[in-house]
């Protein structure tokens, strides 16, 4: 049975003794507990507050969580039954205790894995070594020239003298003795058992020869049986054993392995190369080349850039030429400049094209024929200025002024010669006749039978006309008494004269002649136009009677004209 279930058991019966009447009425419901008493909750282990509705914290447990936890070592406290829940690496009922040694971990159930007496971190496993050695499970002795705790301290034995890597006490090889094994029982210059043999070595190169076997140990920056080699190129220290780290050619100092850097570079292994504007040992002197051209680090020569040359590149490649060194021929045509950089045709204007062989397009011109020709009526523009070609019969900056009347030609410069009134093409000086009229310059008339445009319109049978028609309208010009476009018909009444123009004038009933419009009176009436009376006169015996006064009339004989008083030679 869990814990839970039994405090839960434990809890009923707890109030089964205290005799709690399960008819008490809180108005706030006991959320995690009972009502025992009006608004009174009897909480649950593990819960608090009026209602029952808060949780016990960490430090509490227990119903209303009025009892305090036991728990140490960050242990959880359980809010109900107080029992401890320990952290890692801890053990007890109040989790008061460390875990015992050997173990580690939730309830000290891990096996440390430890060697060499290391002991156990009670929480995490974790190692801690003894002094000499080191690793994960300090399994590994200290490397070599390292002993103590963490293999931290450095050996100080001389003489090949091994190093304790737990004390770093030194085991002396024979020959030699002391705390470092830094005595050497031998004098100086002698070896073997009866110290009565001369070291070999080379006294200057050597610190020493082995006591016991006279092998030399040289000096740093030497090498060889005897000590009487240098260092291998990139070798340098003890026994030659240590490698330069000098860069771009640099000398290796064969005993402190400093570098001595080439012309051009810098640092402490020469790896850095002058900055810019500086060259030679140590980056020490100023460049002086000009025009951004590359100064060697070296020894501060000038590489010049395209379009430059000299000894300080302060001298721009001469006209014509072009590149590096000024070396290239420039190729531009028409005026064309060269740059001198990387030979590029900058063309003179009206010129296009990669070596400024073309002249600008129709309709441009200028610079880089950028400029647009604003001509209206012209064969394009001047390639250079712009100046408008004007076509024959314009004229004007944009060409857009046709010729003045009697003016053709290219800017309208020649004159017309056309007559009676014809215009003059202003492209070819041509002459357009105005109608009725032809000939070069239009100085004749239409010849007879021919009318308008281009005398190309064959006149109409005029009936009652003076002639063949009008040379310019084609129109009939009719005699007196007839009118229509024919000339075939007659006056209407009270109308006379030529296409019958004219009005009458005639009074008291009188005859219009449709010829000239002559009056011919009726009795009793005289005068050019019939008003006036005619006084009655005596008759003399033999004169004819005469009952009316008119203008004679010549007798009416053609049959077309009877009766209108016309001439009868019509």
């Amino acid at each position: 049975m869990s814990p839970i279930r039994k405090t839960s058991d434990h809890f009923h019966m707890y109030l089964s003794t205290v005799g709690v009447s399960t008819l008490s009425h809180c108005a706030d419901k006991c959320v995690h507990g009972r009502c025992i008493a009006p608004n009174t909750c009897q909480c649950e282990p593990g819960w608090g507050g009026t209602n029952c509705s808060s949780a016990c914290d960490g430090d509490h447990w227990g119903p209303h969580c009025s009892s305090r936890c036991q728990c140490k070592n960050r242990a959880l406290c359980n809010p109900i039954t107080g029992a401890c829940h320990c952290a890692a690496g801890f053990r007890g009922w109040r989790c008061e205790e460390r875990c015992e040694q050997g173990t580690y971990g939730n309830d000290c159930h891990q096996r440390c894995q430890c060697q060499n007496g290391a002991t156990c971190d009670h929480v995490t496993g974790e190692c801690r070594c003894p002094p000499g050695y080191t690793g994960a499970l300090c399994q590994d002795q200290c490397p070599v020239g390292r002993y103590g705790v963490r293999c931290a301290e450095t050996c100080q034995c001389v003489n090949g003298g091994k190093c304790y890597h737990v004390s770093g006490s030194c085991l002396c090889e024979a020959g030699f003795s002391g705390e470092h094994c830094e005595a050497r029982l031998c004098p100086d210059g002698l070896y073997g058992i009866r110290c009565d043999k001369r070291c070999p070595c080379h006294l200057d190169n050597t610190h020493s020869c082995h006591p016991m076997s006279g092998e030399c140990a040289c000096k740093p920056g030497w090498a060889g049986l005897y000590c009487n080699e240098t260092c291998s190129p990139g070798f340098y220290g003890e026994a030659c054993q240590q490698i330069c780290s000098c860069q771009n050619g640099a000398d290796c100092d064969s005993v402190t392995g400093k570098c001595t850097c080439a012309p051009g570079f810098k640092g402490t292994d020469c790896s850095a190369p002058c900055p810019l504007g500086t060259y030679g040992v140590n980056c020490s002197s100023l460049c002086g080349c000009k025009n951004d051209a590359v100064c060697s680090p070296v020894d501060g020569s000038c590489t010049c850039k395209a379009g430059w040359h000299g000894v300080d590149c302060s001298i721009r490649c001469p006209s014509g030429t072009w590149g590096f060194g000024c070396n290239l021929t420039c190729q531009c045509l028409n005026g064309g400049a060269c740059n001198t950089l990387d030979g590029t045709c900058t063309c003179a204007p009206g010129w296009r094209g990669l070596k400024c062989e073309l002249p600008c397009q129709d309709g441009t011109y200028g610079l880089n024929c950028a400029e647009r020709c604003d001509c209206s009526h012209a064969d394009g523009c001047h390639p250079t200025t712009g100046h408008c070609r004007c076509l024959p019969g314009w004229s004007g900056v944009h060409c857009d002024s046709v010729c003045a009347e009697g003016r053709w030609g290219p800017n309208c410069s020649l004159p017309c010669y056309c007559k009676n009134g014809a215009s003059c093409s202003p492209d070819d000086g041509i002459c357009e006749c105005a109608p009725g009229f032809r000939g070069t310059t239009c100085q004749r008339i239409c010849s007879p039978g021919f009318y308008g445009h281009r005398c190309s319109q064959t006149c109409p049978q005029c009936v009652h006309s003076s002639g063949p028609c009008h040379h310019i309208t084609g129109l009939c010009d009719c005699l007196p008494g007839f009118t229509g476009a024919l000339c075939n018909e007659a006056c209407p009444p009270a109308h006379w004269g030529p296409n019958c123009i004219h009005t009458c004038n005639c009074h008291n009933g009188a005859f219009c002649s449709a010829y000239d419009g002559e009056c011919k009176c009726t009795p009793g009436w005289t005068g050019l136009y019939c008003t006036q009376r005619k006084r009655p006169a005596s008759r003399t015996q033999g004169e004819p009677h005469q009952e009316d006064t008119a203008f004679p009339c010549a007798p009416t004989s053609s049959p077309g004209i009877q009766g209108l008083g016309l001439p009868t030679d019509l």
